[in-house]
């Protein structure tokens, strides 16, 4: 069984070996590039200077314009980025989606089972060498991007919990592939055919980790609150690194009268129609900046979460996936 596996397998393992050397083909001088220039920068030592919390005014300017200028020359590698996000779905769709519905639509299911293999030791055998060989390529291509995307992570405001950034690295991406192709399994199942199998797993995908970033994963750990005056004096280099939620201008009583902003007024500063500084948004004397935010160190905490979630949810599509087969005819 093993034997006849790998023979209907193996094309898609060549095609699978040859896009992810193709990838790292495109992807590896880039790497090298980004690395070059953030050293160039100084970058590495805006990094720790920017970590300690009495860091001052002048450095941190200079970091910020060394910052801006190197974002300038690769932000645009963000569109990459978001490209690479669908990787996960794509093996689920061309590994997982035609495991079971492939053999139920040419019928050669039938042949299978009923050659001395059961259905259980038939499904045990191809569920374990698909899940064996994509999770061999998510740890690859989770290293990989997490070499690749750090100076993106380190020049970024947001740090390794941005949207995006997160999903591409750590482990998180081996917990997003299992559950791609268990998710086409378990499609394959309820479909039987090729397309509905696919559009089911693409639709499904899609679905779940859009859920999981946007409701969940902001609430894995409570967070944090930070607050500090908007005189220049109490500026703090709080939120880069770290997962900024939400953030306003607050007055002494607590009322936010300026969300997603944020404000720095210099002694003797004033609004543009001569009152005091910010009194155009309607802040009074004492108001406050207002952070809200998931603390950078929690990275490897979220991301063991976020992959044991997906992780538990394969798990129950392939133990649901091997009921559905015994009543597949």
């Amino acid at each position: 069984m093993i034997t006849l596996a790998w023979r209907q397998h193996r094309r898609q393992l060549l095609f699978t070996l040859i896009g992810f050397a193709a990838l790292a083909a495109l992807m590896v001088p880039i790497g090298i590039s980004m690395r070059h220039t953030f050293a160039d920068l100084g970058l590495p030592d805006c990094v720790r200077e920017l970590a300690r919390s009495d860091v001052a005014p002048a450095t941190a300017d200079t970091c910020e314009g060394a910052f801006r200028q190197f974002t300038n020359r690769y932000g645009s590698l963000n569109l990459v980025a978001v490209l690479l996000l669908v990787l996960p779905m794509l093996v689920g769709l061309f590994w997982g989606a035609p495991l079971v519905a492939r053999e139920v639509e040419q019928g050669t299911h039938r042949f299978a089972w009923t050659q001395g293999i059961g259905r259980r030791h038939w499904a045990l055998v191809k569920f374990g060498l698909v899940v064996a060989v994509t999770t061999t390529v998510a740890v690859c291509y989770g290293l990989g991007m997490s070499w690749w995307v750090t100076p993106l992570t380190q020049a970024a405001r947001e740090g390794r919990l941005g949207f995006i950034v997160f999903d591409l690295q750590g482990v998180a991406p081996i917990g997003y592939t299992l559950f791609a192709v268990a998710l086409g399994i378990f499609a394959g199942t309820l479909g039987r055919r090729m397309l509905p199998a696919m559009t089911i797993t693409l639709v499904g995908f899609v679905g779940v980790r859009a859920a999981v970033a946007v409701l969940a994963r902001p609430h894995y750990q409570p967070a944090r609150t930070a607050e500090f005056p908007v005189t220049e004096a109490g500026r703090l280099p709080l939120d880069r690194g770290n997962w900024v939620l939400s953030s306003g201008v607050r007055n002494p009583d607590g009322k936010m009268v300026a969300p997603d902003t944020q404000i720095m007024c210099p002694p003797g500063a004033r609004a543009p129609g001569g009152g005091e500084c910010g009194s155009e948004l309607g802040i009074q004397p004492g108001a406050y900046n207002w952070q809200l935010y998931q603390p950078a160190d929690r990275f490897w905490l979220f991301q063991w979460i976020e992959t044991g979630i997906f992780v538990a949810l394969a798990a129950v599509l392939l133990y649901l996936a091997l009921r559905r087969i015994r009543r597949i005819a």
